[in-house]
């Protein structure tokens, strides 16, 4: 059984101060991995300060990019720090992760459609390792690069590798009602349209919106939950929101 987790920006960082990492939560949430023993995981993570700061300050988004190798570097550079805090908290759990890199192995189209090498993933899940991928810039034809947001590698790998579970952690224990209580099950989006938002910190992806999009185009459920539901996830239970 194929699982896909993403551990989002504003959960592993602080989002609010540039390239700040809230250590405690990441180190509890490699805990919370490592306990589980979870065969054929792959673990996926957002930008939080790191990425979503040098994106803004460039003016690089998901649709808009740019040519200038400084901003790439910025960009992709802060995203491979917080990968390698990521590493090593689940280093220091025994958790084999090794990284990959979107940036190395996707292309967007002129039309903005995203193509991402898997191959690489599947064969290290065979080989009995967790990869670790992240929200990244990405090489976009006509655009220079745009940004990759983590929930956009989540759907797709989770087509790709025909995952049985997704989950996504955020700061919030599911997707939240106009009266902030979890909204159990969304199979539609228009229904829930009015009460989602985007993030009140910067945010270059699309906020709630963007995530409950993305994981319904999925076509199988998938679920949004706090910091402290990830193992109940990774147990396979119903935990926050189910999508789909």
């Amino acid at each position: 059984m194929t699982t896909v987790l993403k551990l989002g920006g504003s959960v592993i960082t602080e989002k609010d101060r540039p390239e700040t990492l809230d250590g405690e939560t990441l180190a509890a949430l490699a805990t919370a991995v490592a306990d589980a023993g979870v065969d054929d995981l792959v673990v996926v993570h957002g930008g939080g300060s790191f990425g979503h700061h040098h994106a803004a300050e460039h003016g690089v988004t998901t649709t808009e990019g740019i040519r200038d190798v400084g901003g790439v570097m910025d960009v992709h550079g802060a995203m491979t720090t917080l990968n390698r805090f990521v590493l090593s908290r689940l280093h220091a759990e025994d958790v084999p992760a090794v990284p990959v890199h979107p940036l190395s192995a996707a292309v967007r189209d002129a039309d903005g459609a995203l193509t991402l090498m898997t191959d690489q993933v599947a064969t290290m899940l065979g080989e009995g390792f967790v990869p670790v991928l992240h929200g990244d810039g990405v090489v976009h034809a006509g655009e220079g690069v745009t940004v990759l947001s983590g929930d956009e590698l989540v759907t797709e790998l989770a087509a790709a590798l025909d995952a049985d579970r997704v989950g996504l952690c955020s700061t919030v224990p599911g997707v939240l009602d106009a009266d902030d209580e979890v909204i159990p099950r969304i199979d539609d989006f228009d229904a829930v349209a009015d009460v989602l938002g985007v993030s009140d910190a910067t945010d270059v992806t699309g906020g709630m919106a963007a995530k409950v999009r993305e994981l319904l185009d999925l076509g199988s459920p998938a679920y949004v939950f706090g910091p402290d539901a990830v193992a109940g996830f990774l147990a396979g239970d119903d935990v926050g929101t189910r999508i789909g």
